[in-house]
């Protein structure tokens, strides 16, 4: 009689669908932004996992049983660098926030079959984000799992206007801005940013803590560069007056 333990190790889980990604500018950046931010947002916290288009697999045994939202937020895992993920090797811990960035050929998926599987798996959120505002109306979607099954969550608006949904899960507000670096669709729809209600801050990506980085380095060289011309000014006037007879201690 085969051994059914060793007959689990010998399946196969792909790591990769063998497809080549091919994404859109806007839903490609929109995708890498998100799970950048977020993985900035929780950095401090060791058992949250934030990743994207990644294979989770939710069944032992079953390769077909697998899932590869956009973005995801697990929490109560470690925090490190995984080539899938196994329910069953992560404490049967699945996502708790998933966001599919939607695109005509993803369209029918994220509104119809994905909600129906997620919804079955007990994600509490599942949000969905049209970057270029042609498949999706309203443009950013968001839902709550309430017994079993999802229901909408309400856009708010902020003080100036600007439209939101509240991530409970995630304690942060998904808005849509007018527009966003690096995107460069036209005409520009509602940009797809985090905000920090705690804070009042907007989350950042990767791209744009680096940028702010060298932003201040670029300053503190220019700083430095006029000291030093100060300094080169002054030691000039100084011996500009000792030429003069004038001992510029004095002066």
């Amino acid at each position: 009689m085969t051994n059914s333990r060793s007959t689990l190790n010998t399946i196969i889980y792909p790591e990769s669908d063998g497809q080549p990604i091919t994404e859109s500018d806007a839903t490609r950046d929109y995708l890498f932004y998100a799970v950048e931010a977020l993985r900035l947002y929780f950095k401090s916290r060791g058992s949250v996992y934030v990743s994207g288009n990644l294979f989770i697999y939710y069944e032992e045994g079953n390769p077909k049983a697998v899932i590869s939202p956009d973005v995801f937020v697990v929490f109560g895992v470690s925090n490190r660098k995984r080539r899938s993920y196994k329910t069953w090797q992560e404490n049967n811990k699945l996502p708790s926030f998933i966001l599919e960035i939607t695109s005509k050929t993803t369209k029918k998926q994220d509104q119809e079959n994905k909600p129906k599987l997620y919804a079955s798996l007990g994600v509490e959120e599942y949000f969905q984000y049209d970057p270029t505002a042609d498949y999706l109306d309203p443009q950013l979607q968001g839902a709550r799992l309430v017994d079993g099954s999802y229901e909408a969550l309400t856009v708010e608006y902020t003080d100036d206007q600007i439209p939101y949904i509240h991530s409970q899960v995630l304690g942060l507000a998904l808005q849509l801005r007018d527009s966003f670096k690096g995107i460069g669709v036209a005409p520009l729809p509602k940009a797809l940013r985090f905000y920090d209600p705690q804070t009042d801050h907007i989350l950042p990506s990767q791209e744009d803590v680096l940028e702010e980085r060298d932003d201040a380095l670029q300053a503190l060289d220019n700083a430095e560069q006029r000291a030093d011309s100060a300094e080169q000014r002054a030691a000039a006037l100084a011996e500009k007056l000792r030429s003069l007879g004038i001992d510029p201690d004095e002066v």
